[in-house]
């Protein structure tokens, strides 16, 4: 029985083939080889953690297949704004237009708007989008690993840091971790929605966290809310937090972010 995961990846591909035909890789290498180098996600994402203890990936999208349309008045330069002024470390952006009603565009609308590293936050199935990712400026992308089969990841990754950019690896259970552990890159993210039925539980999160080495930096994603689900995170060891759906329900998310920072204790 095919999962949600299948059937985006499988979509997902057929747009990639699409895609080829209307745009050429030669396209897409030019326009990547032409981009100012990285801003490094990490090393912002680093930074926060060490000067406040609270790292915010926030992230910047129109819908979800769970949520359905999460905020009608969409604009991602006004967004990337108002979550660097509430204080976020970084940016995530959906570009999947299918799944999320998003586009390759919102990308680079948020860029442009403020200084922030930007994750690229979409489905790899293909080589193509690590180097159209960079072609859109992307400094960081993002490895699904319950999407992809070993020699892909490192065949994604590699490309990726060949770039420069950070690579985000994404597991959800323990399988997935120790391939995810595989990899060069030291950014590990906790999915807390499992991808195959979207149900949310952030104890995944607990589950994992300790057994994932030091020298990694955990990112904790989805299902976060609150200021005590933050809290009851750090007790699991992880200050690193990627946050959309509850930032984006609120009318005005910058000061969402600072209510968010503030009920942690973590002043910006």
């Amino acid at each position: 029985m095919s999962t949600i995961l299948d059937r985006i990846c499988a979509e997902k591909r057929k747009q990639v083939a699409e895609q080829k035909t209307r745009r050429p890789i030669s396209e897409l290498l030019k326009r990547a080889n032409d981009q100012a180098p990285p801003r490094g996600f990490q090393r912002h994402l680093e930074q926060a953690i060490d000067k406040i203890g609270f790292g915010l990936i926030a992230e910047i999208k129109k819908a979800s297949p769970s949520a359905g349309v999460i905020r009608s008045v969409f604009d991602p330069d006004k967004l990337a704004r108002s979550y660097k002024r509430g204080g976020a470390a970084c940016l995530s952006v959906l570009t999947d237009k299918q799944f999320f009603q998003a586009s390759e565009g919102d990308l680079g609308q948020a860029r442009s708007a403020v200084d922030l590293p930007v994750l690229r936050k979409d489905f790899m199935v293909d080589t193509y989008q690590v180097v159209e990712a960079r072609a859109l400026g992307a400094d960081c992308i993002l490895l699904i690993v319950g999407a992809l089969t070993d020699a892909e990841l490192h065949e994604f990754e590699q490309l990726a840091l060949d770039y420069q950019m950070d690579v985000l690896v994404e597991v959800h259970d323990q399988a997935e971790l120790e391939r995810g552990l595989a990899l060069k890159s030291r950014l590990i993210g906790i999915n807390n929605r499992d991808l195959k039925t979207m149900k949310t539980d952030l104890a995944t999160s607990e589950r994992l966290a300790p057994l994932i080495p030091k020298d990694r930096r955990i990112v904790s994603e989805s299902g976060i809310e609150s200021p005590g689900d933050i809290k009851r995170l750090q007790m699991a060891g992880i200050h690193g937090f990627l946050i959309g759906e509850s930032l984006l329900k609120r009318n005005d998310v910058e000061q969402a972010v600072k209510v968010l920072f503030a009920g942690v204790g973590a002043k910006v």
